[in-house]
């Protein structure tokens, strides 16, 4: 029987501050002093969690026992003011709560030396069924505020008065020290109040590479926590927890994670009627390309690829911006096309019409040599500086020789050579700012030469004359309008 590795990690028995976090902290307090209030500040939440595990963190929320956040920070303000520190801070605005980021409650907020700085009450709160937005809040308990967060490691406190952690659920730091993402309340508990918390749980487990408590999971993927992500969270709050996931370095293990604690399709809903039908296990064929997309960008080691999903789950299902998805669909049209290109871009073979179905006339006119070129340079042209990730694409869903023999890394470096061997010869055509190029002529050129009015006739030959100049892109305007002359001429003969 084999035993589960412990993931301990190295934490600070002791909160070490900065210069500059020393010297606001040094204010708070005086601030506290000055106005003889007798009120205790805390620095609460992920702060806390990160300067135990000695990173950097630039924003503080101070968490206070007696008092509203907003009169706090007043307090603060005018304070600096006072002693000729006013100058250090920027707004002392007040926040309105906001539940799709996270602020149930009026907050108020400044910029105190490039920290980001928020000021709110301890508290406790009520929830109601079919809302994630507390029904009822009242000044609480560190202990009371500490347990109705949603991890253990999001749960502790750092007292400025005693320089001290506090750890009110018992556990905040053995979790942090283990590795572990559990609840403070039990875990079914604490997702009904707050069904985002099961998606923060994910995105925190895979951050920190944490592992996920089995009853948290067991909780996790049970019904009633399933039904209420979809009747009380809002599809921008889903969609703003999986770009998070998504922009981290451990976007697999997050979407692994969604798919074992069958949330797949809670997150990334499809519309009430749609064709063709879902196949079984669907969700697992995304991760596992997802996973060799993954594998395949390290291996290039190309900076940056963000390969979206499909239009109606980001803009719908997710709430992303429309712009998003259309670069999604231009990004999944080019892959297709790129899949009809790849052979001859990978053999400097010669391109046949037949072997592309998206082609409608526009090589009927240029040398077969000068194919591959054109259509290569037109597709680049309408996804401009996102081919390699349009390539990318094209490159996961087209067939290599495989055989029983080669591993997964055999057939990863496979693609990635594939992908080398494309990439090299769009850049010998000459093609990689292709999309930068000006036409040698434009509409109003063609509409001139051949006495034509503006019209699909006239957008015909601006596609046309284009396809000549990247059929012979050292050609000069002049070539290029007798060039029109003389196809057009004979056009006309023809007809």
């Amino acid at each position: 029987m084999s035993v589960a590795t412990q993931h301990v990690l190295q934490v600070r028995d002791k909160i070490k501050l900065s210069d500059i976090e020393r010297r606001i902290f040094d204010r708070l307090l005086a601030s506290l002093r000055h106005f003889n209030l007798q009120t205790q500040v805390r620095v609460a939440g992920g702060w806390v969690r990160d300067k135990l595990l000695a990173k950097d963190c630039y924003d503080i929320d101070i968490a206070l026992d007696n008092m509203m956040g907003t009169e706090f920070a007043h307090k603060v303000k005018e304070y600096l003011v006072s002693i000729g520190e006013g100058k250090d801070v920027r707004g002392d605005g007040k926040i309105k709560s906001n539940p799709d980021r996270s602020k149930h409650l009026e907050t108020a907020t400044m910029r105190w030396f490039d920290m980001q700085i928020d000021f709110v009450n301890l508290r406790s709160e009520e929830y109601i069924e079919n809302s994630r937005i507390p029904s009822k809040q009242s000044f609480g308990t560190p202990e009371e505020d500490a347990c109705r967060r949603d991890l253990t490691i999001n749960s502790l406190f750092y007292n400025i008065h005693t320089d001290s952690v506090e750890d009110y659920t018992k556990r905040g730091i053995s979790d942090l020290k283990s590795g572990r993402i559990v609840t403070p309340l039990p875990p079914k508990a604490t997702f009904l109040d707050d069904p985002l918390r099961v998606l923060r749980a994910i995105r925190f487990g895979v951050r920190f590479e944490f592992t996920l408590d089995e009853d948290l999971k067991v909780a996790a993927a049970c019904d009633d926590v399933k039904d209420a992500l979809a009747a009380k969270v809002s599809k921008e709050r889903i969609g703003k927890e999986v770009d998070l996931m998504i922009s981290g370095n451990q976007a697999v293990k997050a979407m692994t994670h969604i798919c074992d604690l069958t949330l797949f399709w809670n997150v990334f809903s499809l519309p009430p009627v749609f064709k063709p039908a879902i196949s079984d296990g669907c969700e697992r064929l995304c991760v596992a390309y997802l996973d060799t997309a993954w594998n395949l960008i390290h291996l290039l080691k190309e900076s940056t690829f963000k390969v979206p999903v499909v239009n109606y789950i980001i803009v719908d299902s997710l709430k992303q911006k429309g712009e998003d998805a259309k670069m999604v669909l231009d990004l999944h049209r080019a892959s297709h096309k790129f899949l009809s290109l790849i052979p001859c871009l990978a053999s400097n073979e010669d391109l046949q019409p037949d072997d592309v179905d998206w082609v409608r006339g526009l090589i009927d006119d240029v040398s077969i040599a000068s194919r591959v070129r054109v259509l290569t340079g037109f597709l680049l042209r309408e996804i401009k500086d996102l081919w390699r990730v349009a390539l990318l694409v094209s490159i996961l869903l087209h067939p290599i020789g495989i055989n029983d023999t080669e591993d997964e890394s055999s057939q990863l470096h496979k693609r990635r050579d594939l992908f080398n061997t494309v990439e090299s010869s769009i850049i010998k055509l000459g093609l990689d700012n292709v999309w930068e190029v000006k036409p040698l002529i434009s509409g109003e050129d063609i509409m001139n030469v051949l006495q034509l009015k503006e019209g699909p006739l006239v957008k015909e030959w601006k596609e046309k004359s284009m396809a000549w100049q990247l059929a012979n892109p050292f050609r000069t305007t002049e070539e290029c309008i007798d060039w029109l002359r003389e196809t057009n001429s004979k056009r006309v003969k023809l007809e």
